[in-house]
C-alpha cells in the first residue's frame, strides 16, 4: 500500500516498488507492444474511451465513500459484479489484478497506484489528496469477462477549493535532473505515432529499466469530460529490438477533436516519474511545462 505522509510534492518522488506505473491492458490502440483493445475501447478513432460510466457489463465500481477528507485519505472500494457480489478472482494484467487512477476534474493531482484487495474482495490504498472534484478511475479483467473494462466514478474532497487553469503547451516538461521532450501530432479518427525522448543533465537516458513489462506507459485524459486512454508503447523490454531509451514511441488515436492530458510513467535508477503534456489534437503535439509545481511532473516513491 503506498503512503503518500510526509512526501514533499513539490518534487514527488516514490520508488520503484510501489504503487505507480501501467494501468491494465486497456490500451487505446490495439497490437502496440503486443497488446491489443480491451473492453471495447480500441484504437479506431470515434471509439468511446473508457472511464465515462460507473457500470458496464453489469460490472459497478462501489466505494466506501464517494466523500472523503483532504490530506492522505485510506480508501475503500470493489468491483461488484452481476451477481451482486464483489469479485474476487481477476485476469492479471501486466502483472496486476487492478490498476487505479486518481485525478482532479482540472487534471491536476494525477496518481497511478495499484491497491492491496483481502479475501472478500475489497480493495485498499492510500491517496494524497486535495480539496475538489476527481474522478478515480479503475482498469479492470475480472474472470469470466471477455476483456479489460475501465470504470470510473466521481469523488468529492472536502474544504477550501482552488482550481488550477489548463497548462500552457511548451516543449519540455522537466522533472528535476529529467527533461522529457514530445514530438508528433495526435490526430482525432487517425491513429499517429507520438515519441517521447527522455534526457538526463542534458545527456539522453539509454538505460531505462522495465516498469511492468514496458519502458513507458501512458495515459491520455480529455479535458472537459476525462475520458480516458491507455496507450502502450511500440515493442517491448527484451524483444531484441526495442532500444531503453532515449526515445519511447508511442502509436495513439483520439477518440476526437480537442485538448488532451498526457501522463507518461518512465523508471531510471529505480525511480518511477511522470511526466505530464497538454495536447490539442490537429497541430503539434506540445508539452505543457506545468505552471503549478509538483502537479506538473512528478517522481514516485
Amino acid at each position: 500500500m503506498q503512503n503518500h505522509t510526509g512526501h514533499d510534492h513539490a518534487s514527488h518522488d516514490h520508488a520503484s516498488h510501489t504503487a505507480h506505473g501501467d494501468h491494465a491492458a486497456h490500451a487505446a490502440h490495439g497490437g502496440h507492444g503486443g497488446h491489443g483493445h480491451h473492453g471495447g475501447h480500441g484504437g479506431h478513432g470515434g471509439a468511446q474511451p473508457g472511464g465515462l460510466a460507473v457500470s458496464q457489463d453489469g460490472y459497478t465500481l462501489e466505494l466506501d465513500s464517494t466523500v472523503l477528507g483532504a490530506g492522505v485519505q485510506p480508501v475503500g472500494f470493489r468491483v461488484v459484479g452481476p451477481d451482486g457480489r464483489a469479485v474476487t478472482e481477476y485476469v492479471a494484467e501486466h502483472e496486476k489484478e487492478l490498476h487505479f487512477i486518481a485525478v482532479r476534474r482540472d487534471t491536476a493531482g494525477f496518481q497511478h497506484v495499484h491497491p492491496v484487495r483481502d479475501e472478500q474482495g475489497t480493495w485498499s490504498v492510500e491517496l494524497a489528496l486535495e480539496p475538489g472534484d476527481w474522478r478515480f478511475f479503475t482498469d479492470v479483467h475480472p474472470v469470466g469477462h471477455d476483456g479489460t473494462m475501465t470504470l470510473g466514478i466521481d469523488v468529492a474532497v472536502a474544504g477550501p477549493y482552488d482550481p488550477r487553469p489548463l497548462p500552457e503547451a511548451t516543449g519540455v516538461a522537466r522533472i528535476g535532473a529529467y527533461t522529457v521532450t514530445l514530438d508528433g501530432t495526435l490526430l482525432p479518427g487517425e491513429t499517429s505515432q507520438l515519441t517521447l525522448t527522455v534526457s538526463k543533465d542534458g545527456s539522453p537516458v539509454t538505460d531505462l529499466q522495465p516498469y511492468l513489462a514496458a519502458y513507458g506507459h501512458l495515459v491520455a485524459l480529455r479535458v472537459g469530460d476525462l475520458g480516458y486512454l491507455h496507450v502502450h508503447p511500440e515493442g517491448a523490454p527484451g524483444d531484441g529490438t526495442t532500444a531503453p531509451g532515449p526515445e519511447i514511441a508511442f502509436m495513439a488515436a483520439a477518440p476526437s477533436a480537442g485538448t488532451y492530458r498526457l501522463y507518461l510513467d518512465f523508471q531510471h535508477e529505480g525511480v518511477v516519474r511522470t511526466a505530464e503534456f497538454t495536447v490539442r489534437t490537429g497541430g503539434s503535439a506540445a508539452p505543457a511545462g506545468h505552471p503549478h509545481g509538483h502537479h506538473a511532473q512528478h517522481a514516485h516513491h
